[in-house]
């Protein structure tokens, strides 16, 4: 290739080289023939052990062996405190405020805050986000639990359930569906299937996450109001729950609700002020944490409950409790919400952890965050915390707070633990209406996502579609069914667009080797007789009829339909001829008979019809573009060459083959030169091994690109570019 800068802004490139299709660029140019691996090779090499392969093992499931080895001691240990100690003091209230939404007794988010940590901070492969009670994994864990022990009436019949209180029930369920959707992620870690979150698109992420904090936002309206609620589960609750809000709005404890607003205003103020200011902050202000304290000491002092009748979290054990087993008839009951539970979970901890591994520069592992999560869970959950994530104001905590590691994580939850085995006791007092404010308020980022509709609307009607369908059918049918739905509507939406792709006819920018879609370009250049289609999709079994519809659709005419009418007129002339009714001169045919044509006088099958015109035995050739004898019409075709742009078809099916060979046949048989250009290798391949070619459909047809195909179109068909020249301006020469 040669450049030659002709001014100052552009410059130009000129290459002289042959005319390529395929075969003969492949016999001109050695290739090299790689020996693909069997499914023995695979499994083969997967077993493979060696010292290298172990040592690598070990430092993709123990992944805090490589930062600790570049663990900067003197610059990062003092960052890491100070983020450790302001994310335990959030994890401490979150732990507490999120374990209200599954519907378990406060203190056993305290659990959930600590256990999955530190199993986190060996087998995790973030290093700023932070594990733990997440508000949509609870609300999903509160929907099994009200489910299988409701708030009113005698839980579900499941051994082990029995002479419990409706507390300890609860934990067992709720122990067991985080045990099992800990199993789930692991078996899909292990099996190397983390792919499955890219299944989640952002914006189906966006609906299903404002969809749970609606509910997140109903189901705590009875702590801001001081209501008694009776949880409710399955589709149409939020509808039932506010019905029974509305009916009870008389009742409403006027104390929870000062105290909720006043909480409300004040969280809402200062964490405004400190996004605003966070460029000039040290650390952002606590401002949950003081809230909290404040009030627990105010209702401490005044004696809310006695004197209002405010519900606190009352009283919180010290110390852990003893590890427990799942419960193996909860699993079958629970199996259908414990995987949405497992998807969600590792995708909303994965997109978080996958945007500050972008902003600090260095890389995730997909499968080892699922064994990590899952691990995390099946050990939390043994020792009776509920499933964990990463909720995204307690990761932004850690991160602006200076986080570097995972050691600020680990030292959040000694915090939590100092608060489970001291401290615990100074918030007996709080009231729960502070803590559903402070839930309130943190959904705040959840809830402005529904900003993103109009721009969604604008710029990608589909994509918006897949969002309000998410979001809709989540708060009406609930999270389960909900993310569901979207996954369904979302994939819909995808096999759509590949089904129907926009299909377009081509046309050569003057001057240029480069091609357009005519409609799009004014200075274009379309050579007489040549039409040039562009397929922008895969072809396979969905999309084969709709693709052929297209081309004959850009063509202006049915080449089967002329194949026949063509067929019928050699029956007619050849019968014309028997009788004498036809003569041969040497500008043609010339009828001595003035009967008129009909297709009703022609009895034949569809499948003799199909078949090649054949004229050898006719005296002379018959021009299908002149006038025909005996008033017999056929459609005009003035198109000689098709090229058909391969270069956006990723893989064909056997459906496609079949129905791709059955119209390059057509197009054939009446005389229409074929081209594809830019195919892919891999297609070609395919081609050959599925017997695609024969006398009619050859190899030969397949052209490098785009450009050498019309150059050697015009070598053949020398008119149609003698009226509009242009095109070889820029051509590849052929090689004496």
């Amino acid at each position: 290739m040669e450049q030659t800068p002709r001014c100052e802004d552009m410059a130009r490139y000129v290459v002289a080289r042959d005319i390529y299709s395929e075969d003969k660029f492949n016999e001109d140019h050695a290739k090299i023939y790689r020996q693909r691996k069997t499914i023995r090779n695979h499994v083969a090499e997967y077993f493979r052990c060696d010292r290298r392969r172990v040592q690598s093992a070990a430092l993709s499931l123990l992944p805090v062996i490589s930062w600790l080895k570049i663990y900067r001691l003197k610059e990062w240990l003092l960052s890491d405190i100070v983020s450790g100690i302001s994310t335990g003091l959030v994890a401490v209230l979150q732990g507490l405020a999120y374990c209200l939404l599954a519907s378990l007794p406060p203190w056993y988010g305290l659990f959930s805050a600590f256990f999955p940590v530190i199993i986190y901070f060996f087998l995790g492969t973030s290093r700023h986000i932070s594990v733990g009670p997440f508000p949509v994994l609870c609300l999903m864990i509160g929907s099994v639990v009200t489910r299988i022990v409701p708030d009113e009436g005698p839980a579900m019949n499941i051994t082990g359930l029995g002479g419990l209180t409706r507390d300890e029930q609860r934990v067992i369920v709720a122990c067991s569906v985080s045990f099992l959707a800990g199993i789930m992620q692991l078996a899909m870690g292990l099996f190397q299937v983390g792919f499955v979150v890219m299944y989640l698109s952002e914006t189906l992420v966006s609906g299903f996450t404002t969809a749970a904090a609606v509910h997140i936002l109903v189901s705590q309206l009875k702590f801001v109001l001081g209501l008694t609620v009776p949880g409710i589960s399955g589709p149409f609750a939020l509808i039932y729950t506010l019905e029974i809000i509305f009916n009870k709005i008389t009742s409403t404890n006027v104390c929870d609700v000062v105290i909720a607003l006043v909480i409300m205003v004040v969280v809402f103020i200062v964490k405004e002020l400190n996004d605003r200011y966070k460029s000039k902050l040290p650390v952002p202000i606590p401002i949950e944490v003081i809230m909290t304290v404040i009030a627990c000491g105010v209702s401490y002092a005044f004696d809310f409950k006695a004197k209002y009748g405010i519900e606190v979290v009352g009283l919180i054990p010290k110390g852990y409790e003893p590890p427990m087993a799942p419960n193996l008839q909860i699993f079958q009951e629970t199996a259908v919400e414990a995987f949405p539970m497992a998807i969600v979970g590792f995708a909303v901890a994965f997109s978080v952890a996958k945007v500050y591994s972008i902003k600090h520069d260095y890389t995730i592992d997909g499968n080892q965050e699922l064994i990590a999560f899952g691990v995390s869970n099946i050990f939390g959950a043994s020792f009776k915390s509920f499933a964990a994530s990463t909720a995204l104001s307690r990761s932004a905590v850690q991160e602006s707070t200076g986080g570097k590691t995972q050691i600020a994580g680990l030292l959040s939850a000694v915090i939590v633990m100092v608060v489970t085995l001291a401290i615990g006791f100074l918030l007996e007092p709080l009231p729960k209406s502070v803590l559903g404010a402070v839930v309130i308020v943190n959904l705040k980022g959840m809830l402005m996502q529904v900003t993103e509709v109009p721009y969604l609307w604008r710029r990608d009607t589909p994509d918006c579609v897949v969002w309000i369908g998410t979001c809709v059918a989540s708060i009406l049918l609930g999270l389960d069914l909900g993310l569901a739905v979207g996954l369904g509507i979302e994939l819909l939406s995808v096999v759509l667009r590949t089904q129907f792709p926009r299909c377009s006819v081509l046309a050569n920018i003057k001057g240029t080797d480069i091609y357009k879609d005519r409609k799009d370009y004014l200075n274009i250049l379309e050579p007489e007789g040549v039409k040039i289609f562009r397929i922008p999709s895969p072809i396979f079994f969905a999309n084969i009829e709709f693709f052929r519809n297209k081309l004959v659709e850009a063509l202006g005419f049915s080449p089967l339909r002329v194949l026949r009418k063509r067929n019928k007129a050699l029956r007619k002339i050849r019968r014309l001829l028997k009788r004498g009714e036809l003569q041969c001169t040497p500008k043609g045919y010339l009828n001595s008979s003035c009967e008129p044509y009909s297709d009703l006088e022609e009895e034949s099958s569809a499948e003799d019809l199909d078949l090649p015109t054949d004229l050898k035995d006719l005296p002379i050739r018959i021009d299908w573009s002149a006038e025909l004898p005996a008033n017999i019409r056929v459609p005009r075709v003035d198109l000689h060459s098709l090229v058909l742009d391969f270069a956006a078809v990723s893989f064909l099916d056997i459906s496609a083959l079949k129905g791709l060979k059955t119209a390059l046949r057509e197009l054939i048989r009446i005389e229409v030169e074929v081209y594809i250009v830019a195919c892919d290798p891999y297609i070609l391949e395919k081609l050959h091994s599925c017997g695609f070619f024969d006398d009619e459909v050859t190899p030969s047809m397949f052209f490098l690109t785009l450009h050498d195909a019309m150059l050697h179109i015009l070598q053949r068909h020398p008119e149609a570019i003698q009226s509009k020249s242009n095109l070889n301006t820029v051509r590849f020469p052929r090689r004496d």
